[in-house]
């Protein structure tokens, strides 16, 4: 069952100052039409109403401010209206007030809108679900109560409540909440499912792998409301001078009314009023709201389509980047390899599989995968292994009934024969690679056994997503792999990377990654968040595949695509270009209104009522300038 929340005050903040600003602007505009029709105590009672209502949000955000020896432009609003008020124009501090309010208003209905997209996901999940006992009887619990490794039953149609293996049934789930991918997925028995999708097909047991507060669905949350309070670095910058610029414009202010009072004769009033003008005007609140209404903005997108964003610094660094490269595996290939060929040199060949697959079951590495579903899918018993090792960027040894093997790369082979590959196993080797398949070399008992071929299919959109990218700003795309130069190659050609850099050794592709930035600019490093873990970490921007299930990827990289293609890349790169060139419109804009306002305010060409309209207006066109960036299909 999906339960619905009503929505409350605590879903929508931006109702108590909306209706603050609405009571402000009635309260203005009865008062105004009372002082028209002579009753001017009554009018003073209703600016007053104004003043309160409109005023005391802003007032207690500045004397907050104050606490803490800090000025915000909240001060500023707050003493141009009451300074208005002072020397006789209530009715512009009312209207300055409602117009700032209403402003705020709108700045907290556009950050609640981008809350929606990640908080609907947790309305929409089950507040219970259907525990299995092990008699086979159901209970419905609160999902609050699930422990791991609990049996949960979802029906066609339910949200699915927890994280977990499908143990019974088979189905199609729908995973567009979390990767952004419209087309279900196919799950039976074995199969991992994710908290928040939708079984769109048949009844499933699963077996609960993680608890409720720790799902992928959770901390998908948690990492969009963790990129909403990051900062990206323009913004970083405005935070930290706002506090200097709005106190510098109250001295400056002041400072103007004493020389239009002393120096040319103005009365107090009029010198007040003018000084009260250029307070309004030259207040940077456009400039401060511009960037973060874009940022949250683009980082809510991105996680609509299964693009995470972990804040607006990496957002503002993709949109610099130069170079992207990419993983090859599970990267710029599907990651789902398969047993193409097998060649045996002085061993038999159902005992070079038998072997291989036995000390390859106990490896985590796809390619070792393959070779094992192989065996597996002829039938085969593998035998035991015992005093098995996992060489990092080597391969996996072990002893198999008696005899130590070793599965792995060339090198690694070669060192431990002590000898070069066999002619025949060489030959065999290069006519794999060339197909672009990977071999994976086999010695027993520190002699060459021969090798087994594994290919990968490159994933059907790359070309198309890297052309994209390439349109996007991104000069030089490079491939960097563990795999031999030949399939390496064949593969690089078959996607239209021309770059290749093939035989890495992790520190290698760090090492590349240097070199890269050193020559041609900032690098984003694409690859699946647990092989790639340190290039993602020393790329500028690093951007994990696949990353749904992967704590690795959610915890290292910089950017996680969620869903299993490429197709949310395109979309990372786009939307960062286009957030950046949103920001450079609204602090052109927001800058070029207030310089000309303020220079108008000096010349005495604008009066308080206009320069209120002009800067809040200018406030509303940056705020919705950035909410574009919320609906925009392709970033």
């Amino acid at each position: 069952m999906i339960t619905y929340v009503v929505p409350s005050l605590r879903d929508r903040p931006w109702l108590i100052p909306a209706a603050s600003a609405a009571v402000c602007g009635a309260a203005t505009l009865t008062g105004w039409i009372a002082g028209l029709s002579g009753a001017g105590g009554v009018a003073t009672i209703l600016l007053g109403l104004a003043f309160l209502t409109g005023g005391w949000s802003a007032t207690a955000r500045s004397v907050g401010s104050l606490a803490h020896a800090s000025v915000d432009v909240d001060l500023l609003m707050v003493l141009a209206a009451g300074g208005a008020a002072a020397v006789g124009y209530p009715l512009e501090g009312a209207i300055l007030l409602f117009l700032f309010s209403t402003g705020n208003a709108l700045e907290e209905y556009a950050f609640a809108r981008t809350r929606r997209s990640i908080e609907g996901l947790m309305r929409l999940r089950p507040d219970e679900a259907s525990v299995v006992a092990p008699d086979g009887s159901e209970s419905m619990r609160p999902i609050e109560e699930l422990q791991v490794g609990a049996v949960v039953r979802v029906r066609p149609g339910d949200r699915i409540p927890v994280d977990g293996t499908v143990v019974d049934g088979t189905s199609r789930v729908d995973e567009s909440t979390l990767t952004g991918e419209p087309i279900p997925v196919a799950k039976a028995v074995g199969d991992t499912v994710f908290a928040g999708t939708v079984n769109s097909g048949g009844s499933m047991d699963l077996r609960a792998t993680r608890r409720a507060d720790d799902t992928a669905l959770a901390r998908v949350i948690r990492l969009v409301e963790d990129a909403r309070e990051a900062r990206a670095p323009t913004q970083s910058w405005l935070d930290a001078v706002e506090g200097r610029y709005a106190a510098a414009v109250i001295l400056a202010a002041a400072g103007f009314a004493v020389a239009l009072w002393a120096v040319a004769g103005w009365t107090v009033e009029a010198s007040l009023y003018r000084a009260m003008t250029l307070l309004v005007v030259a207040s940077p609140c456009a400039l401060v709201i511009s960037i973060p209404a874009t940022i949250v903005s683009a980082v809510s997108n991105g996680a609509q389509r299964g693009v995470l964003f972990k804040g607006g610094a990496h957002l503002d660094a993709l949109a610099s980047v130069s170079v992207l490269a990419v993983d090859k595996t599970g990267t710029v290939t599907v990651g789902k390899p398969v047993l193409v060929a097998r060649h045996a040199h002085d061993f038999d060949p159902d005992a070079l599989l038998d072997h291989t697959a036995a000390v390859e079951a106990l490896s985590e590495h796809p390619l070792g995968g393959a070779v094992v579903t192989a065996a597996l899918s002829e039938g085969r018993a593998l035998p035991a292994v015992t005093d098995f090792e996992a060489v990092t960027a080597h391969g996996v040894r072990g002893v198999v009934l008696g005899r130590e093997v070793r599965a792995g790369r060339r090198p690694w082979i070669e060192e431990y024969v002590g000898a070069p590959l066999p002619p025949a196993v060489a030959e065999w080797a290069a006519e794999a690679s060339a197909q672009a398949a990977t071999p994976i070399f086999v010695a027993v008992d520190g002699k060459h056994a021969g090798g087994l071929a594994v290919a990968d299919r490159p994933r059907d959109n790359v070309r198309q997503v890297l052309a994209a990218v390439r349109r996007d700003g991104v000069s030089r795309v490079v491939m960097l792999t563990g795999d031999d130069e030949r399939t390496a190659a064949a593969v690089a050609d078959h996607v239209g990377i021309a770059d290749v850099h093939a035989g890495l050794f992790p520190e290698d592709k760090t090492r590349i990654l240097a070199d890269l930035r050193a020559r041609y600019g900032p690098v984003a490093m694409v690859g699946d968040g647990v092989n790639d873990a340190p290039a993602l970490a020393a790329a500028d921007v690093g951007i994990a595949i696949g990353a749904v299930g992967s704590d690795v990827a959610l915890e290292t990289a910089d950017v996680v695509l969620m869903g299993d293609e490429l197709d949310g890349l395109a979309h990372a790169f786009h939307l960062a270009r286009r957030a950046r060139r949103v920001v450079r419109q609204n602090l052109i804009f927001a800058t070029g209104v207030m310089v000309t306002l303020v220079a108008l305010a000096l010349l005495g060409r604008i009066d308080l009522t206009t320069g209120v309209i002009g800067h809040e207006g200018s406030t509303l066109v940056v705020v919705l300038n950035g909410l574009r960036l919320l609906r925009a299909p392709g970033g």
